[in-house]
């Protein structure tokens, strides 16, 4: 044949790619079902507008694909070696679409960065880093420094998920809960405050402040205000490990979230507050394209499950008995 003859031939639109996935899923049906009205119900489709995509795919491949065998149909030769190819093609597409194209955590490679703080990763990091290296070794955490809750890091993609007391960040960032945390008063082993604590006893010693500002008072001066009371706040930090090492060796008074720093608070004693302050909600926050990303999903899982697997310490244990905890 001559050779224009041939390319004539290779670009006809018999062979040419499917204009649509939906021919290969509408094959796929046809050849699972054997007849044209169990394809039509298979895929929700009238037996009328099925026999129209036969037509088309008998166009498409230049091959009956199903002939008449007395009262069925039966596939050509041409459509039986197609069967078991298409099949995979079909389960595989499908699954693309779903987000679930074999998903295997085993043989995951990512790196996670998380913005918290250091009493999360104190309390929490190293179950999280357990729960990891069992499912997903090949995947690797970043704790990055939490010094200020800027939303473009999250928009940006510089940090995948933003955990602890998490303000207002724009309605398109999706937040969730893992745990209420209340404020405790903690001092050193041996201190004097360790026995009863009035709200006079209290105000008496030297306090630290934890404000990432620098703040020297908060909602606790509010509360003793309204007493008639006014402690002497005479150290600021920027965390609440530095206070908890602060007062540990002095007798300044810390104030910290009860859960979110228990593993520091070991060998010191910790009480409730004589003053009501408000609960602390602990939340996780990320932006939503990666909603749909099984990966990400599997991360906010187990920091949930993580979370979750640790509860509030009763006030019975705290007073004075903190030396215990682990």
């Amino acid at each position: 044949m001559p050779a224009k003859d041939r390319s004539a031939r290779h670009v006809s639109p018999r062979h040419a790619l499917p204009p649509d996935m939906n021919l290969l899923v509408t094959l796929d049906a046809l050849l699972s079902e054997g007849s044209v009205a169990g394809a039509a119900q298979r895929l929700n489709l009238s037996s009328p507008a099925m026999s129209r995509q036969l037509a088309r795919i008998r166009h498409l491949l230049g091959d009956p694909v199903l002939v008449r065998a007395g009262r069925g149909l039966v596939p050509t030769p041409r459509a039986q070696a197609l069967r078991e190819r298409l099949r995979n093609l079909v389960a595989e597409a499908e699954a693309l679409v779903r987000g679930e194209d074999q998903f295997d955590l085993s043989r995951l490679e990512r790196s996670f960065s998380i913005r918290t703080s250091d009493s999360f990763v104190v309390s929490f990091g190293a179950m999280l880093a357990a729960r990891v290296a069992r499912e997903a070794p090949h995947v690797r955490l970043r704790f990055a420094h939490q010094d200020k809750e800027d939303v473009e890091a999250l928009r940006e993609g510089r940090i995948d998920i933003d955990i602890g007391v998490i303000d207002a960040m724009g309605p398109e960032i999706r937040q969730q809960t893992l745990f209420q945390d209340r404020f405790i008063g903690v001092v050193r082993a041996g201190h004097p405050l360790a026995g009863a604590v009035t709200p006079e006893r209290f105000a008496a010693f030297p306090h630290i402040s934890v404000s990432r500002r620098g703040r020297f008072s908060g909602p606790i001066d509010t509360a003793l205000a309204a007493l008639g009371l006014t402690r002497m706040v005479t150290v600021a930090v920027a965390n609440f490990a530095d206070a908890l090492a602060i007062a540990r060796t002095s007798d300044h008074v810390a104030a910290v979230p009860a859960r979110l720093t228990l593993p520091a608070r070991a060998g010191m004693a910790g009480f409730d507050l004589p003053v009501q302050t408000a609960p602390l909600a602990i939340s996780q926050a990320w932006h939503p394209r990666f909603d749909a990303d099984p990966a990400h999903r599997w991360l906010r899982a187990i920091v949930r499950e993580t979370c979750a697997t640790t509860r509030d310490t009763p006030a019975s244990d705290l007073t004075g008995a903190a030396a215990s905890e682990p």
